[in-house]
Formats: C-alpha cells, sequence, structure tokens
C-alpha cells in the first residue's frame, strides 16, 4: 500500500501545485485595484491666478519640498538656505511640516504669482500650489430644518417605521429613529443583525465634534447628549475656533451622528455604525472654512493614529498635490477614505473625492433619486442617502433631509435635532457601513471599496454610470458580504493545500487514521475533527477563528495583529492538546485550515497587519511565510495522527 501511495503522490502533487498557482493567478486579478481617481503625479498645481479667479484672496503658497532622506535629492542645508532665498515670510505648514518639508509662504497675490512662475523648475522643490481654502458644500449650510418637537426632547414623532417582513432587523428604541428614513434606504437595521461598527475607528475630518462640555475663551461649548458613550479618541484641532477637534459650527457633529449616534439608549436618534470609535479632526473654522494643508495634515494624523475610516464632508473648487499626496498616504497605511462628491449640480466630482485612493459618494432622495444638487461624474464611485428638505415624499409631516442631533447652528452651547441635506451627509452612511465592513476583520481600503461596490444596489440596474456610480450602498449585504464572501476562496485553498502540502499522506493518510480505528466512533472523531478544525480555522460557516479573536480584542491584538494572523495560535493548540489522540484530526484541520486562511490572506490581503512594518508587501510575506509553517504543523500532526496505535 505504501508502494502505490508512493507512485501516485507524484501526479498528484503536481496537479495539486498547478491548481494552488491558478486559484492564486485568478483571485489576485479578480481582487485587483482599479481606481479611476487622479493621482498625486496627475494633479496640476493651483496657482495663484485660479484661487483669485474662485473669490479667494491669494496671499499664500504651499512650497513642498523634496525629502532628503527619502532619497529625492538635495540636502538639509539645502532646503533652508532655499527658504531663506525667497525673500518672504515663510513658517512650517503645521503639523507634519518637519518630516513633509512643506512651508507656507505669505507675500501678495503678485509676488506669489511670479515666485510660482520662477520657482517651477526647481529640483528641490517637489510642488508649489496655491493654499486654496476648502469648504462646506453649499447645499449642507443652506439645506437645514430645525425639529420642532416641544418641550420634550425626547418625544416620539409621526415618523412611521418601514418593516420588512421576513427579514430579521433590529429596531432600536430611540424616539426619533422613524423619521431617519435614511437608515432604512440603505437596510442599516438588518445590518444590525451582522455587526454595530465595535472594533472600527473612523475619523471625522471637519468642523468637529460636539463630544464633551469645555469653556474655552468665553464660548460655553456643551457635548449633544446623543454622542454620549460613544468613544472619542485622538481629538485634535487644527484650524483656529476650538481646541481638542471639538464643534463650533454643527456640521461635523452632525456628519458624526450619521456614523455613530448613540443608538438604542432611548435618546434622540440612531446611527449606522454606533459601536465604532469616532476621531474627532477639526479643520474648518466656525466659519466652515480651511485650508488645504490643516486638512492635509488631518489625513495624515488620522493614518498615523490609528484610524481605520476617514469621512470628509468637504471639498474646493480647485485640485491640490499636498492632499492628494496626503490621501494616497492614508490609503497605503490602509485607511478607507470617504469624500463627499460635491453640490454643485455638475459632472464633475470635487475635490478631494476626485483623488485616487477616495471614494466618491453622490446623493439620493427618498425615492432613490439622485439628488437635485449632487455632483456626477467618471470618478464617482458610489451613492448614499443625502436627502432633499425641500420636499416631505415619504408624507411623514417633516422634510426628507438627513436628520442627526447637532449643536445649534454656531452656537455650541445648545444642540437641536436638525435635517441636513448634501452630499456631506451621504458621504458619512457610507463612511458607516466601512465601519461595518471593518468590525468584520476586512480592513484594506481597496477591499472596503470592493465591497461597498459590489453589494451597492443601482436604480437602474446598471454595474456602474456616471449617475450613481455602482449604486446606493446597502449596508447588510456589505456586512455580510465582509464575513462571507471569502468563505469559499479559502475552502478552495484548504483543499488543495491539504492535497499538496500532506504529500504522501495526503487526505488518504487521514482517512488511514479513521480507517485503522478500533471503533467507528474514532474513524467518525477523526474524520469530523479534521473538517471542523478547517471550517473553526478557515471560517467555513461562520468568521474565522483568527477574526473571532480580532474583534473581542482592542490595540496591537485586535483585528489584523500579526499574532492571531500567524502561525502562533495552532502551534500552541498543537502543544497543548497533541497527546489527546483523539484530538490529532482536529489538530491537522486547525492547522491545515490556518495555513489556507493565511495564504489567502497573502494573496487577497482582506486584511492589513499591525505591527509588521513596510508596508503591504511585508504583509503578505509574512502571512505566506506562516501559511507554510502551518503546513507544515499539518503535516507533522497527520502522520503522527495516521499512524497506527
Amino acid at each position: 500500500m505504501q508502494h502505490n501511495n508512493s507512485v501516485h503522490a507524484s501526479p498528484r502533487l503536481a496537479l495539486a501545485a498547478s491548481a494552488l498557482f491558478g486559484l492564486s493567478c485568478l483571485l489576485a486579478w479578480q481582487h485587483a485595484e482599479v481606481d479611476g481617481g487622479l493621482s498625486a503625479e496627475q494633479v496640476e498645481q493651483a496657482t495663484i491666478e485660479q484661487e483669485l479667479a474662485e473669490g479667494q484672496d491669494g496671499r499664500q503658497l504651499l512650497l513642498d519640498l523634496v525629502e532628503p532622506e527619502d532619497g529625492e535629492g538635495g540636502s538639509e542645508a539645502e532646503l533652508d538656505q532655499l527658504i531663506r532665498s525667497l525673500g518672504l515670510h515663510a513658517e512650517p505648514a503645521g503639523f507634519y511640516s518637519e518630516t513633509e518639508h512643506l512651508w507656507r509662504v505669505f507675500g501678495t497675490p503678485e509676488q506669489l504669482a511670479a515666485l510660482q512662475r520662477d520657482r517651477a523648475g526647481d529640483p528641490l522643490i517637489e510642488g508649489i500650489e496655491a493654499d486654496v481654502t476648502y469648504s462646506l458644500p453649499s447645499a449642507a449650510l443652506g439645506g437645514w430644518s430645525t425639529l420642532d418637537r416641544g418641550d420634550d426632547d425626547d418625544d416620539r414623532q409621526d415618523g412611521a417605521e418601514i418593516t420588512k417582513p421576513g427579514r430579521p432587523r433590529f429596531a432600536p428604541n430611540d424616539p426619533m429613529y422613524p423619521l431617519q428614513w435614511h437608515l432604512d434606504a440603505v437596510n442599516s437595521p438588518e445590518a444590525w443583525m451582522h455587526t454595530r461598527g465595535r472594533a472600527a475607528t473612523v475619523a471625522v475630518i471637519d468642523t468637529g465634534v460636539a463630544y464633551k462640555d469645555l469653556d474655552h475663551r468665553g464660548v460655553h461649548a456643551k457635548a449633544v447628549p446623543d454622542l454620549a458613550g460613544v468613544e472619542m479618541v485622538h481629538g485634535k484641532s487644527f484650524a483656529s475656533g476650538l481646541p481638542d477637534g471639538l464643534d463650533d459650527h454643527a456640521h461635523g457633529t452632525h456628519v458624526t451622528g450619521t456614523i455613530a449616534q448613540a443608538t438604542d439608549n432611548n435618546v434622540g436618534v440612531a446611527g449606522i455604525a454606533h459601536r465604532a470609535k469616532i476621531m474627532p479632526l477639526k479643520v474648518l473654522a466656525a466659519n466652515g472654512g480651511g485650508s488645504v494643508a490643516d486638512i492635509s495634515n488631518a489625513i495624515r494624523y488620522a493614518a498615523d493614529n490609528g484610524a481605520d475610516v476617514i469621512n470628509m464632508s468637504l471639498g474646493g473648487p480647485l485640485p491640490s498635490r499636498v492632499m492628494a499626496k496626503a490621501v494616497e498616504y492614508a490609503h497605503n497605511k490602509g485607511v478607507t477614505v470617504i469624500c463627499a462628491a460635491g453640490n454643485e449640480q455638475r459632472s464633475r466630482v470635487s475635490y478631494p473625492a476626485a483623488y485616487e485612493g477616495s471614494v466618491a459618494v453622490a446623493a439620493t432622495d427618498f425615492e432613490g433619486k439622485r439628488s437635485f444638487y449632487s455632483n456626477w461624474g467618471k470618478q464617482l464611485d458610489i451613492s448614499a442617502p443625502g436627502g432633499d428638505t425641500r420636499s416631505d415624499k415619504n408624507r411623514d409631516g417633516h422634510p426628507d433631509g438627513v436628520l442627526q442631533n447637532t449643536i445649534a447652528i454656531g452656537d455650541p452651547s445648545r444642540n437641536d435635532y436638525m435635517w441636513f441635506q448634501g452630499t456631506s451627509m451621504a458621504a458619512p452612511h457610507a463612511a458607516g457601513v466601512a465601519g461595518l465592513i471593518v468590525s468584520q476583520g476586512v480592513n484594506n481600503p481597496k477591499e472596503v471599496e470592493r465591497i461597498l461596490k459590489q453589494t451597492a444596489v443601482h436604480p437602474n440596474g446598471k454595474e456602474w454610470d456616471q449617475e450613481y456610480g455602482a449604486g446606493i450602498i446597502d449596508a447588510e449585504a456589505a456586512a455580510i458580504a465582509a464575513r462571507s464572501s471569502y468563505r469559499g476562496e479559502r475552502l478552495g485553498f484548504a483543499g488543495l493545500l491539504g492535497l499538496l502540502g500532506l504529500g504522501g499522506l495526503g487526505f488518504a493518510g487521514l482517512g488511514a487514521q479513521a480507517m485503522t480505528g478500533s471503533t467507528r466512533r474514532r474513524q467518525l472523531t477523526a474524520g469530523v475533527g479534521v473538517l471542523a478544525g478547517v471550517g473553526l480555522a478557515a471560517g467555513a460557516l461562520t468568521m474565522p477563528a483568527a477574526y473571532m479573536l480580532g474583534t473581542v480584542t482592542t490595540g496591537a491584538i485586535g483585528i489584523g495583529s500579526g499574532l492571531f494572523l500567524s502561525a502562533l495560535l495552532p502551534v500552541l493548540l498543537t502543544l497543548l492538546l497533541m497527546q489527546r489522540k483523539s484530538l490529532r484530526g482536529f489538530l491537522t484541520g486547525v492547522s491545515l485550515g490556518w495555513s489556507a486562511l493565511l495564504l489567502h490572506g497573502a494573496v487577497v490581503l482582506p486584511t492589513l497587519l499591525d505591527g509588521i512594518p513596510g508596508g503591504a508587501g511585508w504583509d503578505r510575506a509574512w502571512l505566506a511565510a506562516n501559511a507554510v509553517l502551518c503546513l507544515w504543523l499539518a503535516r507533522r500532526v497527520g502522520r503522527a495522527g495516521s499512524q497506527p496505535e
């Protein structure tokens, strides 16, 4: 029998190896990133003349110098000499100015325009552009309405909750939730049966968030009641006004509510990823405006401080290479960047939504049609409810805007429940759903975007068009896809690895383990053990064990931990249980399933790793190496289990 197994091993191994290589190539092609956005190199730098034409003052210029430590040329001494030679006042442009060599130069429009022309070809200057002011989209500023609720903040309103027979859904007890038609439009109640966003961190780059009380220079800021209990992390202000990422406008707090309003707390309204953490980053002042430099610094700050998702419900009339580089930086660090497409009613999405690495979101109304104000175009990715405060198409007696709890407009000492409209409101719906996806263990932005698009529902049944992108997001479908869409791929790897890695032993040896057992019970235990181990590790019926562990822990051992996504746990499990002969089939299956999970991760990379320096390439190398180790372990345990007792 052993001779026959050896004779037939080589063809079987060759076939398994070929199939494994083919499956890897197929999945790599299917999951390849396709991004129609503008790369930083493609962005035309805004000139002072263009800034003046947009009605801005043209008195600040951003100078982006080369980075000598990255081999881009020059030296620190040469860069210092260049700054001194400008003949104009210059200062570091904020938080990351030292590492990025970003400077803000001040002067008259004539002086700065001449400087921009004269220095355009300087080898020490990577980019030189106007420091354009970005702001809140116009519809978000003008399209709002306050809920007239009398003296009782928590009286239930007249909205009627939509029911969907046959589909499990979670209906929160927030009194005004029935008025939030927009949450039902993306199937949030159905998604909440699967996940609430725990383990995800969403950075809100906006006017700030009213998350705590603070007296500051005569301003008595108060936290809005319906964010109580929502965890806030690393709040920071990059623009003038309140510190610590606090809101003195209203827009940022409203956006945050859509993402993560405290939910099922018998207060106010609900939010999509209401167990996610929020990182409040203030880049827009009380007047709704902020500079390219401040926004770009906030993007990098979010990426460096653990954000999984960034929401930017803001935009500008002119492109910025500095900001495009910041978006690229965040994307490469594993952050999904969600941006409002803009409210100018034009066939071109605004900036930063148009940049490569951004997910551009258009707005739809209650009927699922593109909102009258929403931009569209070739760089559009998806759509989400943005509302229309001019109409009441659902006939609930209230405007069809997006309803959340926020501060009174420009008064952080008071709060209210308000309907806003705009792509500013559409974007946080997508950011919330992205948070739900991340909470399921998928944190690679290219995979988050793929799931958002593939699960979206297009009003006209198309795969994509310039009006809706891939369609209107579906929170339930996205949450399910994040957990289950890789299942067949991983099990395919498990089967082929079993044929390849166990070699002459193969599944035949595992079968022999069952066949040489003294009882039928031992046969059943061994066979079921292998299948159970593979299923647990590779996620045949539920989330893989490594991901389940990651979602219930935080910090360095949370989602993307290099400890869980390694051979460590199969090795420890084997050391603890190897002496139990009845469990060797299970241990073989665990190691085999873990190997399949890791090899799939090396090919598709749904989850970027924490604590592994060097970027995605090193993540893939780590996963592949540990997959081989797990396969070796499966072979050793399987061989021991196949020996006669």
